[in-house]
């Protein structure tokens, strides 16, 4: 921890002991009502994205350039067996000239079923495995960094196991890098857009997931972009400009939400990002025994990511400081606070009519419960509209529940951040149902790369 840092917490923890020793009704109201004050200004702010995100993108369309920039595009799978030839169908999809792409499929040494899945599938001939060497420790992005030395790209982009790209996905993000005049555009983030699953056992966490996925990269991050602020980025489906992902030391092997540091990490650096609009189509992560290791690992990152920058909020800057301030720490503060505000608030209205006498509730308390409520269904449901996902009103009403599920998540990143910092809490991910739109030319060659020829362990 930084000299701030340990300023913050000596802090904190002498403020905690003089409410303690001071304990009072009336400190109490004073601290309801400053905290009531903050998630005012918070459903403000939610306001004022919603309304950026209005504003109209900058149109990418155009005529095709002579010679596209080269492409590198990365996939790290682990224990994905049964994901790859889907995954390869959809990336064979990618409508950019096959000769300025450059893909690898990065796979771990020790994964011998998805290694052995990848060389039976039919590959297009620029679509290669590339096999990271043991290490620790075993993450995503450190995979991802053992490959971006091989990148034979001027732009990379990372795909998941279980995206579905948008074909024109790589011509739309070409253009803008081609179209940026200031040379300070270092990434474009395009949306995740979450499809529902045919015979879905979880379709109340599926439908709340998506609603969740469309508020964040349908209005959060696109007002943010418009607003000129970072953001963090998604994990998936993120477009760079190589030089600058290596000059900044490529992802934190160590950070399990390295898209999230990322984004603050090149804002440090002077560069910025930006929004694409052609989607990648994800599915949800399922029942709750799925969810929650997923929703864990995202809050664990998000813990480390506020840890790691605030060692030096200087260097973010103002306008810097403040979008994490927005973002990570209002998202961790909100997964801590959910589950016991509502429960305190469904706790006082229950004992209230049991007595039967009505809730006493200050004017402040209901604003922020009434605003609080509306400005997180607005930004869910304008961008679930934007995104085709469906969010009526049965998923509005039952929405607090999902909230309430964060705040468990919460717990669990907590201890998992004491015991177990680096480790990678794997999502599992279910093949869909094949469709029309992805078919694979079966007669392409296979193709290996050159890198894993100083792999630990051959690959033929």
């Amino acid at each position: 921890m930084s000299l701030i840092q340990w300023i913050g917490v000596l802090v904190l923890v002498a403020g905690l002991g003089w409410i303690v020793r001071n304990a009072s009704r009336d400190l109490f109201e004073q601290l309801a009502a400053l905290a009531g004050i903050a998630f005012l200004v918070f459903a403000a702010w939610r306001c004022l994205l919603v309304v950026a995100s209005l504003r109209p993108a900058r149109a990418s369309e155009g005529p095709e350039p002579e010679l596209w920039p080269r492409y590198t595009v990365l996939a790290a799978l682990y224990d994905e067996a049964e994901m790859v030839d889907q995954l390869i169908a959809r990336l064979a999809a990618l409508d950019y000239p096959p000769d300025r792409l450059q893909g690898l499929l990065v796979l771990e040494a020790r994964d011998a079923a998805t290694r052995a899945a990848a060389l039976a599938a039919h590959r297009p001939e620029w679509l290669e495995i590339f096999i990271a060497p043991p290490g620790a420790p075993s993450t995503k992005p450190r995979a991802l960094n053992c490959a971006l030395p091989y990148a034979t790209g001027a732009l990379l982009t990372v795909y998941d196991a279980e995206d579905a790209p948008d074909p024109g996905q790589l011509k739309e993000a070409a253009r803008r890098f081609m179209a940026d005049a200031g040379g300070r555009l270092a990434c474009l983030q395009a949306p995740l857009r979450i499809r529902p699953v045919e015979g879905s056992r979880s379709p109340f966490i599926d439908r709340q997931f998506a609603a969740e996925y469309a508020a964040l990269f349908e209005t959060t991050l696109p007002g943010m972009a418009r607003l000129g602020l970072p953001f963090p980025l998604g994990g998936t489906s993120n477009h760079f400009r190589v030089d600058v992902l290596r000059a900044i030391g490529g992802w934190d092997s160590w950070n399990v939400t390295e898209d999230a540091d990322l984004g603050f990490r090149l804002w440090r650096q002077g560069w910025r990002a930006g929004i694409i609009e052609r989607p990648t189509w994800e599915t949800p992560p399922g029942p709750l025994y799925d969810w929650l290791p997923q929703r864990t690992r995202w809050l664990k990152g998000y813990m480390q990511t506020w840890g790691v920058h605030t060692r030096d909020p200087a260097g973010l800057g103002p306008r810097g400081l403040f979008a994490l301030c927005m973002t990570l720490g209002v998202a961790l503060v909100s997964a801590a606070l959910y589950g016991p505000t509502l429960s305190w608030v469904a706790a006082s209205v229950l004992v209230a009519l049991s007595a039967g006498l009505p809730p006493e509730t200050s004017r402040l308390a209901l604003s922020v419960l009434v605003l609080g409520a509306v400005t997180a269904w607005i930004s869910c449901k304008v961008g679930a509209r934007r995104a085709g996902v469906a969010y009526g009103p049965w998923d509005m009403v039952r929405a607090p529940l999902y909230w309430c599920l964060l705040s468990l998540a919460f717990v669990h990143a907590l201890w998992r951040l004491a015991v177990e910092p680096f480790v990678w809490n794997k999502t599992r991910h279910r093949r869909e149902a094949p469709s029309a739109d992805a078919v694979l030319d079966e007669a392409a060659p296979s193709g290996l790369s050159a890198a894993h020829v100083a792999a630990p362990e051959p690959v033929s």
